[in-house]
């Protein structure tokens, strides 16, 4: 635990340790400055056996943050890596399968103090120099924050792998433009070859559209998703939930966690009892995180995956809680592009911290080796 300049205090904790905290973090994560589901209190308890081992929760607070009425300014889950092959490390933001949003929590109100402390505490607690901040927005309110304060402290920063993804955002939208934003959007072809497929799809039997959430509900429908995802290529590739019991286990508790406050939706086509496309979403304030969709199929010629997107895009624009909404998808992933206009921008962020880094010249360099090689491998962030 260490003090910055202006009194704020900055502590890192292993992740397990951090239950004199969870209220505290739980407001952060409520009232941040970058809506982030994936660093809410809530779902990094529900990572932390399948995906938590060695991250540590950095952390900047008016007071030590175990003190009842301690508020917390940043929060950001990390760990320390040798990520390049020589004794170099860095603290690196969490991220796993399910987890590809890297802004930190920032107060609302006080996210300047709060970033500026948070990028300064490697210096106070004696960590490596270097963050690298993994799925960092490049646009909005963090993107502008972070670039005036490194511009005024002369930090660097190196950017690798920047890319976007379908994004959905009608925050400024009023009820005739959400109303009008697939028209405007997706073409009328696209949209008569999708009630085409819809009347092919429904000759054996009608097609219902189901929104789920219910707590009493969403077990079975986790379970509904689970076998169909398993019937598909994942299936067959082995790489499915229902293959991997601890990922299971995860979204098992995510979703009594946040099924418990109405944060968790599952949206189905079912024929006969049958679901022909299921998708899990989750909420947090105003956006909507697109997390897992799949499609049955032998029915593909039919693109119930995509009448599906298209009925979810229709409930959300008819939600005026939503603002956003991610989708969390590959880039260009077509199924979101023909729906959602809109692109996230983001990047893997290299970040020196306060009080400069030797090193950052050369850990520069080994990132974008690594990053090169990982694009000409896969395509893929490394």
């Amino acid at each position: 635990m260490g003090r910055t300049p202006d009194g704020l205090v900055v502590s890192v904790r292993p992740l397990g340790a951090t239950a004199p905290m969870l209220e505290a973090w739980r407001t952060l994560g409520r009232d941040s400055l970058v809506e982030n589901l994936f660093f809410e209190a809530d779902f990094a308890m529900a990572a932390a056996e399948a995906f938590g081992a060695g991250i540590r929760i950095l952390s900047v607070s008016d007071r030590p943050p175990e003190e009842p009425g301690a508020r917390l300014l940043a929060l950001w889950p990390c760990r320390i890596v040798r990520r390049w092959g020589i004794p170099l490390p860095a603290l690196m933001g969490w991220t796993h399968g399910f987890s590809i949003f890297g802004a930190p929590l920032l107060a609302r109100d006080d996210a300047e103090r709060g970033l500026r402390a948070l990028l300064d505490a490697p210096r106070c607690l004696g960590l490596p120099r270097r963050l690298l901040m993994p799925y960092l927005p490049l646009d909005g309110p963090f993107a502008a924050l972070l670039d005036r304060i490194l511009a005024e402290t002369g930090q660097r920063r190196a950017d690798f792998w920047a890319h976007e993804r379908g994004f959905l955002d009608v925050s400024g939208s009023k009820a005739s433009a959400r109303e009008s934003y697939l028209a405007a959007h997706v073409s009328p072809r696209k949209m008569s070859q999708l009630a085409r497929c819809l009347r092919r799809m429904s000759a054996g039997g009608a097609v219902e559209y189901q929104i789920v959430r219910d707590p009493a509900d969403l077990a079975d429908a986790l379970a509904d998703y689970v076998a169909l995802e398993a019937a598909g290529w994942k299936g067959r590739a082995g790489t499915a939930i229902g293959q991997r019991p601890a990922e299971a286990e995860f979204l098992s508790r995510l979703i009594a966690s946040y099924g418990a406050n109405g944060r968790v939706r599952f949206d189905r086509l079912r024929r006969d009892g049958c679901s022909l496309a299921s998708s899990l979403a989750l909420e947090s304030a105003s956006t909507f995180w697109f997390l897992k969709i799949s499609h049955d199929e032998t029915e593909a010629k039919n693109s119930p995956g995509a009448q599906l997107v298209e009925r979810v895009t229709r409930s959300l624009l008819a939600d005026r809680r939503i603002k956003t909404a991610d989708s969390c998808a590959p880039p260009n992933f077509p199924l979101i592009k023909t729906f959602w206009s809109e692109r996230r921008r983001l990047a893997h962020g290299l970040i020196e911290a306060g009080g400069g880094d030797p090193l950052f010249r050369v850990a520069a360099g080994l990132e974008g080796l690594r990053a090169q090689a990982s694009r000409v491998r896969s395509g893929k962030p490394g």
